[in-house]
């Protein structure tokens, strides 16, 4: 092992999924060389001692790979004078840093240390700058202390950088009595990364600690693959093997967390389901809200209800079908009214129309949508107004808040919520609380799309409880008739084949291309997205209205690599920046790929990268005209879109879709998956691959269940009303 000493003059290269950054250094006797290893954010200027070994890369030849280093203070007036200008202490700039020097020369490192007021000496420190400097010097000597600590317990340095950021001087206490706070606390770090500090920092493998820490990790997996709860067996199976521990060990940690109510349970049939208590609230409150929703009693139209309906029609001059006026009415009857149906179903028909006969009565009504993309359709649909559930709950990104809520519900008579399929349990449970019991609830979305990416089957277990009246759309209207998109959606759902278009039929909105060779559907995907596409619909080949959704991540034509060759063929040569395995270009379509309310970009989203700062690896994203700056530490948020899997499609539509369909994607190989792909497209979908795995996936109609008790609460609700009814009822 060698020891090295010296400063940082560049940074060549730096990711912020690992901190892997290479870089230039400046040792104590003015040799540079290459250095590498995995870090925090690092400036240029910044002195550390450094271990490690030499190594010889093949391409770029030596290099010292460091495996521990410390940050240190310089020693020399210049090396002051070069560490403060670097930017590392908030505040202090080139010109600023030669004025200390000139003012205080080689007692300067004291001054910040021990007498921080004496900066007002310096021309242009004014109070409000001395707080800002003296902040940032305190903090950058805490991390320091924190990664010395660390280091000495062989925990790297860029975890330090973590937790100094997220706990401040409070990472002492935590990391020394529960190092798996961070795995709760820190998005980015995981039950085994704090595992692995834990362990280094001599926690016991068999402490109740560290089962009660895994059996949380657990559940939060669970929540993260849609699941509300976990069974108690599987827990138990997952502990004893992972951790390799006894059932009584399991059950002691199990029994400590119910008693500090970390988590709660409820009898199943032949086992237990174990919440995380938000889910467990949130189930229970959307599900009691529900109920007394449609149990509290609404004004009724008082005018001739069928002659407005005729109104609708001829100022919309549409013959509504018996569905549709039935779904017209009942929303003005109903107190929760659920309209569901696949493409072609007239759904935004209907919706149009309700808003127009709520506002012929004079009624507010309040239209949100899950998504920017949805909402935004629904306004171009109805002509109103339409927000995000976020912001018409008027989410407080400060706070992590909603300003709506039962002390200030909304405001309105009527509240429709489209593309109801992608709500999840949260955020469900957040805006029930801001719904006042005389509102009406209408839910329109499609009972056959895949459910949310978050926890919870909502519109599922609505439908199937069958407390709330529902409206199942089934006519394809005839201008929609002709449409293949359409008319194959309706027959996966009912387990029949697809239609293909007649031979030579160049009109046709969707296409199946044979091929059982994954090579060879790889090259059809690329020449599709570059050239065949674009030249059919008028389309650029970068245009976000072309996407790519595949079943599966891994493999040839999986989102992984298929983002990373369309990258190449339709953006090659643009300005980028490298984190990881991955590259951000200028012009790239990317997706945010978890909520981030400060923001309010949101898991799913969809934007063009604008601008790309190399000095600060920074990215500049335009999300449909709003423009959001990521740092570093933020860009591992975005990922590139040219691809994108199923799931990650939810209430988009495109104007053409490309979507692999291969048997080595059988995992993922189900009707609801298919159908929802199908159904983004909307002017072209073109699917390439197997007829073995298309009738895989189009016969296989059995889901993934999610572990979630919503319905049956709302039944239970319901037969416990009949039974204090007819207890009430003279014999």
């Amino acid at each position: 092992m060698d020891y090295l000493a010296g400063s940082i003059d560049s940074i060549v290269y730096y990711s912020p999924d690992n901190g892997y950054t290479v870089c230039r250094f400046s040792l104590e006797g003015g040799e540079a060389i290459t250095v590498v290893g995995n870090f925090p954010p690092l400036s240029p200027g910044e002195m550390l001692k450094i271990s490690g070994k030499w190594e010889i890369n093949p391409r770029f030849g030596k290099q010292f790979h460091v495996d521990n280093y410390i940050p240190v203070l310089p020693s020399s007036v210049k090396g002051v004078e070069k560490f403060l200008s670097s930017g590392m202490i908030s505040g202090i700039g080139p010109v600023l840093a030669k004025r200390i020097i000139q003012r205080f020369g080689e007692r300067t490192m004291d001054v910040l240390s021990n007498e921080p007021e004496r900066l007002c000496e310096v021309e242009g420190i004014a109070e409000k700058k001395l707080r800002e400097v003296k902040r940032s010097w305190v903090e950058h000597e805490d991390i320091r202390e924190l990664i010395i600590f660390l280091q000495e317990h062989n925990v790297s340095s860029a975890l330090a950088a973590k937790l100094y950021k997220q706990y401040g001087k409070r990472a002492f206490h935590i990391i020394k009595t529960n190092p798996y706070q961070a795995c709760h606390d820190i998005w980015g770090i995981g039950f085994k990364t704090a595992d692995s500090m834990a362990l280094k920092l001599g926690m016991d493998p068999g402490s109740s600690e560290r089962i009660k820490a895994y059996i949380h990790y657990l559940l939060e997996k669970c929540s993260e693959n849609g699941h509300v709860f976990a069974k108690k067996s599987e827990l138990l199976k997952t502990c004893c093997k992972d951790l390799g521990i006894g059932e009584q060990g399991f059950l002691t940690a199990m029994a400590s967390l119910k008693m500090k109510k970390l988590v709660i349970t409820e009898k199943l049939d032949q086992d237990s389901a174990v919440y995380l208590p938000f889910f467990h609230e949130a189930e229970e409150e959307v599900a009691s809200s529900l109920y007394d929703l449609v149990s509290f009693p609404s004004k009724r139209p008082l005018f001739d209800v069928e002659k407005a309906v005729r109104q609708v029609e001829t100022k919309s001059h549409i013959d509504f079908t018996y569905e549709q006026k039935r779904a017209i009415k009942d929303s003005l009857f109903k107190k929760i009214l659920v309209i569901t149906g696949g493409p072609g179903t007239g759904k935004t028909t209907i919706v149009r129309a309700i808003v127009s006969i709520f506002k012929m009565w004079d009624k507010k009504i309040i239209l949100a949508a899950p998504t920017g993309r949805a909402a935004k359709r629904l306004s171009e649909s109805t002509g109103r107004e339409a927000k995000t559930i976020h912001r018409t709950l008027e989410y407080l990104s400060k706070t992590g808040k909603f300003r709506r809520n039962e002390a200030h519900p909304l405001e309105g008579d009527v509240l429709l919520i489209d593309e109801f399929s992608m709500v999840d349990l949260p955020l469900m449970f957040h805006l029930l609380k801001a719904v006042p019991r005389y509102m009406r609830l209408i839910l329109v979305g499609d009972k056959d799309q895949l459910p949310s990416v978050g926890p919870g089957a909502l519109l599922k277990d609505i439908i199937d409880s069958g407390v709330f009246d529902v409206l199942v759309l089934t006519k394809i209207f005839r201008q929609e008739r002709h449409s293949l998109i359409v008319r194959n959606a309706h027959r996966i759902n009912q387990g029949k084949p697809i239609i293909r278009p007649k031979k030579g039929d160049e009109d046709s909105d969707f296409y199946f291309i044979y091929s059982e060779d994954e090579q060879k559907v790889f090259k059809w995907i690329m020449d599709m997205c570059a050239h065949r596409i674009p030249k059919k619909l008028g389309l650029p080949p970068l245009s976000t209205q072309i996407q790519v959704i595949s079943p599966m991540y891994r493999g040839l034509v999986g989102v992984d690599n298929l983002n990373k060759e369309l990258q190449k063929r339709l953006n090659p040569g643009s300005e980028g920046l490298k984190f990881g395995k991955k590259e951000i270009r200028i012009r790239d379509k990317v997706m945010q790929i978890r909520n981030n309310y400060e923001k309010e970009v949101f898991n799913g989203d969809i934007g063009r990268v604008r601008d790309i700062d190399k000095k600060r690896y920074s990215v500049l994203v335009d999300f449909d005209g709003k423009e959001v700056l990521y740092s570093r530490e933020e860009v591992n948020e975005i990922v590139n879109a040219y691809a994108i899997s199923v799931h990650k499609s939810q209430g988009s539509e495109y104007q053409a879709v490309v979507m692999p369909l291969l048997t080595q994607h059988y995992i993922m190989l189900q009707r609801n998956l298919f159908y929802t792909a199908l159904t983004r497209a909307k002017r072209l979908s073109c699917v390439i691959g197997s007829y073995k795995a298309m009738y895989i996936a189009i016969k296989n109609n059995k889901p993934i269940q999610r572990n979630c008790l919503l319905k049956k609460k709302l039944i239970n609700l319901r037969n416990q009303e009949r039974w204090n009814r007819e207890a009430e009822e003279p014999s």
